[in-house]
């Protein structure tokens, strides 16, 4: 079995000191994406940094305090690459992946963007050169009879299912048309070739919503977006046998926006 989780950690060292360390120290992962660290290396407790029975790979970006990825696995890599090969992203912080037996497994931030701002337009721009990557990536990969795993917040949510108020977010960055179509070319077999394992897991459901926002009771009320996706080749997502996101029993009790997502894959 091959137990991986995805998380936005919402900044890991406040995330350390809410309750971050002591889910590390019981989870049944064997990879763990994190995205949102913003932080070097050198700034965060040691705990988080290099945990005992890990191998730990950190991407922060060149812009200090944003974005952010790091990857950890259990077993030691057989390679390591940070950026997809973009001059205008290699140091945003925004992507690793390493090679692990039979699975190259990444982390990703795709950034957020806001309708009518620069922002929107540089996360355009990286979906563009992103979604040539993932297609290079599958390719390559299915050469080397590899299958791959693009863990991470891709701040998108896909459908209506995946967002509690859908009507009032048509022109929400993070739910316009145009972010939603780039999606659909990800998880069409014809095109990015790639599958969105939890919703291929729980087809006729709600959600499962991973991020909510700290205004007003959006998490008392489970009113969420499905933004985080374990995108994964078929024969990999063929293999999926239980997904669940593990979402705080309280509002006190989250050490993050998001909540982890954590897929079994019978690999």
């Amino acid at each position: 079995m091959l137990t991986v989780t995805s998380a936005n950690v919402n900044g890991l060292r406040a995330a350390a000191k809410k309750g971050f360390v002591e889910w590390l120290a019981v989870t049944g992962a064997d990879v763990l994406c994190l995205q949102e660290v913003r932080a070097e290396p050198h700034q965060l407790p040691e705990q988080v940094r290099a945990p005992e029975g890990w191998h730990v790979v950190h991407a922060p970006a060149a812009a200090k305090g944003r974005a952010g990825v790091s990857l950890y696995s259990r077993r030691e890599p057989d390679r390591v690459r940070v950026g997809f090969g973009s001059a205008e992203f290699e140091t945003s912080g925004r992507y690793v992946e390493v090679d692990l037996p039979g699975v190259t497994v990444a982390s990703l931030y795709l950034p957020s963007g806001e309708v009518g701002t620069e922002r929107q337009d540089e996360k355009i721009r990286f979906m563009g050169e992103f979604l040539a990557y993932l297609k290079e990536l599958r390719e390559r990969a299915a050469a080397d009879g590899r299958e791959v795993l693009v863990c991470g917040d891709w701040n998108i949510a896909h459908q209506r299912a995946d967002l509690k108020n859908w009507r009032g977010n048509t022109k929400s960055s993070g739910f316009l048309p145009e972010e939603r179509d780039w999606l659909t070319r990800v998880f069409d077999p014809a095109d990015g070739g790639y599958v969105d394992v939890v919703r291929a897991l729980h087809p006729d459901v709600e959600g499962p919503y991973t991020w909510w926002s700290y205004r007003g009771r959006a998490f008392d009320n489970d009113t969420g977006w499905r933004i985080d996706y374990h995108g994964a080749t078929p024969g990999l997502a063929a293999k999926a046998v239980k997904a669940s996101v593990e979402r705080a029993a309280t509002h006190a009790e989250r050490w993050s926006d998001h909540a982890p997502m954590t897929v079994v894959y019978d690999h």
